[in-house]
């Protein structure tokens, strides 16, 4: 099922729900990171991947906000993916990096983690990197920003963390990094006031739903 939420003419975003739409996710994410880092690959040599991802977000789907942005044709051309762990479920950050926030952050029960994840761009489409990952970055960390007691956790490409810093994300580094998704991936987290001055100043964004 999806739900449109913005429209300006050049594309639109919907907010997907419902296992159906994970395939479609975790094939664009796979192949946009490829495309990204690798000079030359086939579907053959990423399909593992790309079922990985979807096995991933299978779990997690129950509790996940999803948004794609979808050109005129109907393609998707940007993703991004948030939901609230409830503590039980296997975080990528503990998967792929063995490191559990709750030890590496705060343990206390009153505090909310909510991953942000499965961003990716096709950077032909002919919308600028950059307006995309501020007007899907802005929905993802809504929530977070809502939640009195709450951080951002991630696994970003060490490229568009330096964006994400140049934007007013003020993030801490978990750990060392790895190669991920055919890229160099750095494990942070941000807390709520880490993420209001990116917030605050791209807001409109959301308001414009």
């Amino acid at each position: 099922m999806e739900k449109l939420i913005y429209t300006n003419g050049q594309y639109n975003i919907w907010q997907l729900t419902g296992k159906e739409c994970l395939q479609e996710l975790a094939e664009f994410v796979v192949r946009e990171n490829y495309k990204h880092h690798v000079d030359d690959f086939s579907y053959e040599s990423i399909k593992d991947e790309i079922d990985s991802v979807y096995q991933e977000e299978l779990q997690y789907i129950d509790n996940s906000t999803i948004f794609v942005v979808r050109n005129e044709a109907g393609k998707i051309i940007g993703s991004i993916r948030v939901f609230k762990w409830d503590r039980k479920k296997i975080l990528p950050l503990q998967k792929v990096f063995g490191i559990n926030p709750l030890m590496t952050i705060h343990s206390e029960s009153d505090y909310s983690y909510w991953h942000i994840g499965r961003f990716a761009v096709d950077s032909f489409a002919g919308i600028p990197t950059i307006t995309l990952f501020k007007q899907l970055m802005v929905y993802a960390v809504h929530p977070i920003v809502c939640d009195e007691k709450s951080y951002m956790i991630a696994e970003t490409d060490s490229r568009l963390l330096k964006v994400m810093n140049a934007l007013g994300i003020e993030t801490i580094q978990l750990g060392h990094s790895i190669n991920y998704l055919a890229s160099e991936t750095i494990p942070v987290c941000s807390s709520k006031n880490g993420l209001l001055l990116f917030y605050k100043h791209y807001e409109n964004l959301y308001q414009a739903s």
